[in-house]
């Protein structure tokens, strides 16, 4: 029977370098390593002796981090779509974390912070527990901002009511800052927000959504993230 000759990368860098076979395996999951070009980020990938193995410049031995990922959400596009198109094409051009896109980052994402498919702006993905736990555990102390146009006759005390005073899904809302942009726009900061509760204040008053845009999710503002595209959280920022 004939031998295989295929080797595991991790083993065949461990030996081309020389070095041990736990730093292979992290110079390799922190994609690191090409072979005949291409990035491998499985330790386990199987090449032959044939096969072309660089280790890149600059190739860091650091631990592997948790990613957040901010995303500026399309409206009519549903809020996990972004876990099965997450790219490096999608990721905006201005990114100023200096991380790596690898592959692993698109895998474990916690969506923290739901939003309507015919809502736009920023949605949140994590790897991160703590980040998880402090938008998911905590939402009812997390401030979000949602720019929101209307169309209709607002009643009469229409905006006290939106600010105190509804009910939702059979309980009375907290007090809400509610306050005019313009004379179609009405700027919402609310904490605990649910799934079309901002749909059902606004009827409530005669009031009609045309569209919705989520500006903020505690300190992390949407800002200038193109729609449609994604950018890591930065070290500094917090929620």
């Amino acid at each position: 029977m004939t031998e295989p000759t295929s080797l595991r990368l991790a083993k065949r860098l461990a030996e081309q370098i020389p070095c041990s076979r736990q730093a292979a395996e992290q110079y390799i999951a922190g994609g690191w390593v090409t072979v005949d070009g291409q990035v491998i980020e499985e330790p386990g990938y199987r090449i032959e002796p044939q096969q072309q193995i660089v280790l890149l410049p600059k190739a860091s031995l650091a631990p592997l981090t948790d990613v957040t990922l901010l995303w500026h959400k399309p409206a009519g596009v549903s809020a996990d779509f972004l876990q099965h198109h997450l790219t490096l094409d999608t990721m905006a051009a201005g990114d100023r974390s200096g991380l790596r896109f690898l592959k692993r980052h698109s895998s474990n994402l916690t969506l923290t912070n739901t939003l309507e498919t015919d809502a736009s702006g920023l949605v949140v993905f994590s790897q991160d527990w703590k980040i998880t736990r402090k938008l998911i555990d905590d939402a009812t102390k997390i401030e979000q901002e949602f720019l929101v146009e209307v169309s209709g006759e607002l009643v009469e005390n229409g905006l006290a009511l939106l600010n105190h005073g509804l009910r939702f899904n059979g309980r009375e809302l907290a007090p809400i800052k509610v306050s005019w942009q313009n004379e179609t726009r009405l700027r919402f900061a609310i904490k605990g927000v649910q799934l079309h509760q901002i749909a059902h204040m606004c009827e409530q008053v005669g009031l009609q959504i045309v569209s919705m845009k989520r500006l903020r999710i505690g300190r992390i503002p949407l800002a200038a993230l193109p729609s449609g595209q994604w950018r890591y959280l930065l070290g500094y920022e917090r929620f």
